[in-house]
């Protein structure tokens, strides 16, 4: 797997809980960027680790706690100390996960990218807001092609993001999948993202390929989250069912030089029902 690959498949991942580490997206944002930097240089020469996301992950998180170490030179108050002793601490926990290969582990209650879109699907933001934000960090889509999407200038969108962070800073909104009786007044713009993540991946904005195969996969997993956490919640369902049937045509969509096939010509005999069949997205 080249790092190219890498980044499209898990960049989202990881900046998700570079995230919960760090406590800032913009830092995030910049340490992942810079962990793949190291990558670039080091991978081709010494070979790609077993586990690439641990590693990115531990990469940009020991270059952030450099980062604060060196700020707490020129600024010893108590809040930056504690916040780096917290930081070398979860360090330490996530170094000892990466060797027991607990990174790789799903675990549907402590994922960090359902708890990234819970995070910025808060009420203290307006809707697009929580909407641009997600796609931003969660999909990787930059911010030209979030404002084309909304049909706003670049520099109104930009705007936007920098202000929903810093709402979510400054409001200190706890980066965490609420608690049961606070999921039902997100439930409406969390659902709204995880389909918008399909449709990125269903039929992609950029890139070399119609389908991102890697988004379409992932919004069906976090969809099927969002029911064993509300399983009374027939949208949620809904939303599962209406996913996977679209994702049933996938490989009839396309063809193997990979351009478009309208549907009055795809082959339905080649429909994934198993798929949707195979894996049932609730239980009885």
């Amino acid at each position: 797997m080249d790092i190219e690959n890498i980044y499209r498949e898990e960049s989202g991942r990881i900046l998700a809980t570079l995230i919960r580490l760090l406590g800032s997206f913009d830092l995030a944002e910049e340490l992942l960027q810079e962990a793949f930097a190291v990558a670039l240089e080091q991978w081709p020469t010494q070979g790609v680790p077993a586990n690439p996301r641990a590693w990115l992950i531990s990469t940009a998180h020991h270059k952030g706690v450099d980062l604060l170490r060196r700020r707490t030179r020129f600024d010893a108050r108590r809040e930056e100390l504690q916040k780096l002793a917290e930081l070398e601490q979860e360090l330490a926990e996530a170094d000892q996960n990466m060797r027991r290969h607990d990174l790789t582990t799903d675990d549907p209650f402590g994922d960090d990218r359902l708890r990234l879109i819970f995070t910025c699907c808060h009420p203290a933001l307006v809707l697009e807001a929580q909407v641009a934000l997600t796609l931003r960090t969660l999909c990787g889509l930059n911010t030209e092609q979030i404002a084309r999407a909304f049909l706003v200038p670049v520099p109104t969108m930009a705007q936007r993001l920098v202000g929903a962070k810093n709402k979510i800073r400054d409001a200190r909104i706890p980066y965490q999948v609420p608690p049961q009786h606070e999921l039902a007044e997100r439930l409406e713009a969390v659902m709204l993202v995880v389909y918008l993540v399909f449709n990125e991946g269903y039929n992609a904005s950029s890139g070399d390929t119609l389908i991102r195969q890697e988004l379409c996969a992932e919004a069906i997993r976090m969809g099927r989250v969002l029911c064993e956490l509300l399983p009374r919640q027939q949208e949620a369902r809904s939303l599962l069912a209406l996913m996977l049937l679209h994702d049933s045509r996938r490989s009839a969509r396309i063809s193997e030089s990979g351009e478009i096939i309208l549907l009055e010509e795809q082959n339905l005999g080649s429909m994934r029902w198993s798929c949707a069949c195979n894996h049932r997205p609730w239980s009885n």
